[in-house]
């Protein structure tokens, strides 16, 4: 069995008000919401956390947890290293039970593609499979909610989308020439960062019951890996495995347009977070930064020191009640996981 849980709490003057740690695994994944908070580890589990007690926990078969989302109707949406995707909801009778809902693709859609050898795409040299299934670890996940759609990057080179509904995969996107590690939605657009060093850009269009994704924009072409994206209500963001974030905005004509690099990490961004004019970055250094955004300049103007492993995971909450809810103070709320088994939990100014 492993070791209990320890919870921490620190006092509200500094920027770390809590931590969580269980020796059970690497933390490789989180999502939060206003008081609910999911963490997904190497070891297979999924925990939820309630003001950093733990209330809830769920395993899958297989397949260390890479990604997680959460829907508005609260299903949870999880990517694994065996490349499937995984569907649990709440119990209406208790919500502390969890219970699978489904997987991605369905077993009845894999058998019935199965039998139609169209269906059959290459995989790797003198390999096939069938095109709506990952034929390697999912790596990021991303919804749509108001076009009811998933997104789903895999280290397979593809991205694959998912109709949310019936659990359907409708489109496979060949995105990149090597691993796509991050993909990220805004509005119309869908946004790739890969292993082979670029981002693109791709226009989604709706066709019936389906969709058509037509590449309208290759942002970045460089040596070093991209790893993660974020895109803000002003800008996209991406990290790479240099230690360099890059930003772009939208121009004339939907047209993204590069406006700055910037880097404070020695070893590689490993992942993005946006609230506002505030940026956090998460690295293989250990360390996160907080940057402030003032017009086309963005400054580090502090840096979350605690994590004794690479920081793989960040979410950031904004207080429900707006910039000074009642009995809070409007700072933001930071959730970092690190492969130091642990998930920090920060309250940071808007600066």
């Amino acid at each position: 069995m492993p070791r209990s849980d320890q919870t921490r709490g620190y006092s509200d003057g500094d920027s770390l008000v809590g931590e969580i740690v269980r020796e059970e695994g690497h933390i490789y994944s989180l999502a939060a919401t206003n008081d609910i908070l999911y963490t997904g580890s190497d070891n297979n589990h999924i925990r939820v956390w309630k003001n950093l007690n733990e209330f809830s926990g769920f395993k899958s078969n297989s397949g260390l947890v890479k990604a997680i989302v959460i829907s508005r109707e609260e299903k949870v949406f999880t990517g694994h290293q065996d490349g499937k995707i995984r569907v649990w909801k709440t119990s209406s009778k208790n919500p502390r039970v969890y219970t699978r809902a489904g997987s991605l693709p369905a077993l009845k859609d894999v058998l019935k593609s199965s039998v139609k050898p169209s269906n059959y795409v290459e995989v790797r040299r003198r390999r096939t499979a069938l095109w709506i299934k990952h034929s390697d670890a999912v790596s990021c996940l991303s919804l749509v909610e108001d076009q009811g759609l998933l997104y789903s990057a895999s280290w397979d080179r593809t991205v694959k989308v998912w109709r949310i509904h019936d659990l359907k995969c409708i489109e496979s996107i060949k995105a990149h020439d090597d691993a796509v590690n991050t993909v990220a939605a805004a509005e119309s657009l869908v946004l790739t960062g890969s292993a082979d060093g670029t981002v693109k850009v791709w226009k989604r269009e709706i066709r019936g019951t389906r969709t058509a994704h037509s590449l309208v924009q290759t942002l970045l072409k460089q040596e070093s890996a991209v790893t993660a994206l974020v895109v803000s209500h002003v800008a996209v963001y991406s990290g790479s495995s240099e230690g360099a974030v890059n930003y772009w905005e939208m121009g004339e004509k939907k047209i993204l347009k590069h406006c700055g690099v910037f880097k404070k990490h020695r070893l590689a961004v490993l992942c993005l977070a946006a609230a506002g004019k505030m940026l956090f970055s998460g690295a293989a250094d250990k360390k996160i930064c907080v940057w402030k955004r003032e017009g086309k300049v963005h400054t580090c103007v502090s840096v979350l020191i605690g994590h004794t492993g690479p920081v793989k995971c960040l979410a950031v909450v904004e207080p429900s009640g707006g910039e000074e809810e009642e009995g809070g103070d409007g700072r933001l709320v930071v959730y970092s996981g690190s492969l130091d088994k642990s998930v920090k939990v920060w309250r940071v100014p808007r600066h």
